[in-house]
């Protein structure tokens, strides 16, 4: 009775001992992945549009979400199965050389060469798990990219083309896994094999002493029966092992994208501004991006007046877009200064410079849920109110109205459920309500139609008022009432002026402007 209340105790104690590695190992574990990830997402949003431009959205979040769980795995198994191992090997070790010293040095003679064979074979698995890992990367990119563009896949009826895509980016993965497996059979039949010659090379040293009176059969049987508390610890070991080169591999990953600094940052001596009048000068700046040669342009000098509307007009590809990306420092000038105020804008938090500034992209883009989220993205902690205000100066406020919901409304994936000209007159509302002294249209009123490029164009006239305005068009028409119209050719500045002006002088401008109404132009 009394042997079996000392067992029902530690039955107890193993219980609430396990519950506890469990449950709160899991938890550690969980909480570790959960601050890596955020540290993760953190570092991604700080890196410059030149590092996205070359990214793959499905390699981070692949980067991201999978390698992360492994390493948390890995935070929660590794230090019990290394613990709970030590003891236990310590333990038979101890029992095992007081049963019978010749004995154990076998086992001891033939472990160093187990753990050469584990570390060499190890390595092989910790590689082949990290080109798993790039190689199912690759596919949840080719799945997003894929799934992105469905609508364009389907319209094209292009399915089996995506198929195809699909199935060798599928295959590479199934070859990379063939690979790990092989490694991974090499390295835990491997081992087994060690752990079954250690069997054997007692049993044989036993024999050998048992014949030459050292040592008697009952210690043999004896200590084969302890052998096993020897050989449960070093195969949970091996699992160890397999654990650790998995958490290994995806923590290399991990490390890799942190690593990654980015490009744009904070100067030590960056002070934040509360507002500005709009003043912005270019003084021979150059930009090229990185790993070009071509400079995009070259000594580049412009002035704008706070509250003055420019317009950008030249051929595709001359700059345009990038010109005005340099003013919130989307990317970095490779030469030259650009000040705004007359403060060059590298003093300036980043984080101050871009809330003074409001760029309305060509291709807008919306976030999957309500356009009262959507315009809230504007500034955070609005209110109603101050919502349905911008809404009613971009446009937006009778449209919405009429949807099911109103301004919770929900619009789907990018938007998907609005049109063009809607989507447009919500990211234009997200900018009333910012109110930045900065503006930057991108080919804002392309791809609509007559009546919502007129609303739109409408919107743009109110935001525009009062605040200094760089506008990108190829639609000639919508920028007649410019202060000033530059002219970019591949050489800078080709012509300035007013539209009036740039038309008497026959130039770059009034071609492209021919071109657009004249007669056969439709």
């Amino acid at each position: 009775m009394k042997m079996a209340g000392i067992f029902l105790f530690l039955m107890a104690v193993e219980y609430v001992s396990n519950f506890y590695t469990d449950y709160y190992g899991h938890t550690l574990g969980a909480r570790i992945e959960s601050d890596m990830r955020s540290e993760l997402f953190g570092h991604v949003q700080k890196l410059s549009f030149q590092y996205h431009d070359n990214a793959r959205t499905g390699q981070l979040m692949s980067r991201i979400t999978n390698d992360l769980f492994d390493i948390s795995e890995l935070a929660h198994h590794g230090p019990e199965d290394a613990m709970i191992s030590l003891v236990r090997i310590v333990g038979s070790f101890i029992i095992l050389v007081n049963v019978n010293g010749p004995l154990a040095l076998t086992i001891f003679a033939i472990l160093p060469f187990m753990i050469l064979f584990a570390y060499h074979y190890s390595i092989k698995v910790k590689n082949a798990l990290k080109k798993n890992k790039e190689y199912i990367a690759d596919i949840n990119a080719q799945i997003e990219d894929s799934l992105g563009g469905i609508r364009v896949v389907q319209s094209f009826a292009n399915e089996e083309i995506e198929m195809e895509k699909f199935r060798r980016s599928n295959r590479r993965f199934l070859e990379s896994r063939k690979n790990g497996y092989r490694a991974e059979a090499l390295f835990f039949n491997g081992l087994t094999a060690f752990i079954s010659f250690i069997t054997i090379a007692v049993v044989v040293v036993g024999a050998v002493l048992i014949s030459y009176n050292r040592s008697l059969l009952t210690e043999l049987i004896t200590f084969l029966l302890i052998l096993n508390t020897l050989i449960d610890p070093v195969k949970r070991l091996v699992n160890f092992t397999q654990n650790l080169q998995n958490g290994a591999a995806g923590f290399e990953r991990f490390v890799e994208l942190l690593a990654v600094q980015p490009d744009i940052t904070d100067a030590k001596e960056a002070a934040a501004v509360r507002h500005i009048r709009g003043k912005v000068e270019f003084e021979r700046v150059g930009f090229r991006y990185a790993g070009e040669s071509n400079n995009v342009f070259k000594n580049l000098n412009l002035t704008v007046r706070p509250g003055e509307y420019v317009a950008l007009v030249g051929s595709s590809g001359v700059g345009k877009t990038t010109l005005c990306s340099l003013i919130p420092r989307f990317y970095e000038t490779t030469e030259g200064t650009i000040r705004i105020d007359g403060m060059d804008i590298r003093s300036i938090k980043l984080k101050s410079l871009r809330e003074q500034i409001g760029f309305v992209q060509q291709d807008v883009y919306l976030f999957s849920g309500t356009i009262k989220e959507n315009i809230l993205y504007g500034r955070p902690g609005a209110t109603d109110e101050e919502i349905i205000d911008a809404a009613k100066k971009a446009n937006a406020h009778e449209f919405i109205m009429g949807l099911p919901g109103g301004y919770d409304a929900y619009i789907g994936q990018r938007g998907v459920k609005l049109s063009g000209g809607q989507k447009r007159r919500i990211s234009i509302a997200r900018i009333f309500l910012k109110n930045p002294s900065i503006l930057i249209l991108d080919e804002a009123t392309s791809a609509l139609d007559s009546e919502s490029e007129s609303a739109v164009q409408e919107s743009f006239d109110k935001l525009a008022k009062n605040r200094t305005t760089f506008v990108i068009a190829h639609r000639l028409s919508t920028i007649k009432h410019a202060d000033r119209i530059l002219v970019l050719s591949e050489q800078g500045i080709a012509e300035e002026g007013t539209h009036t002006e740039l038309i008497e002088a026959d130039g770059i401008y009034a071609k492209f402007y021919n071109m657009q109404f004249s007669p056969a132009a439709g």
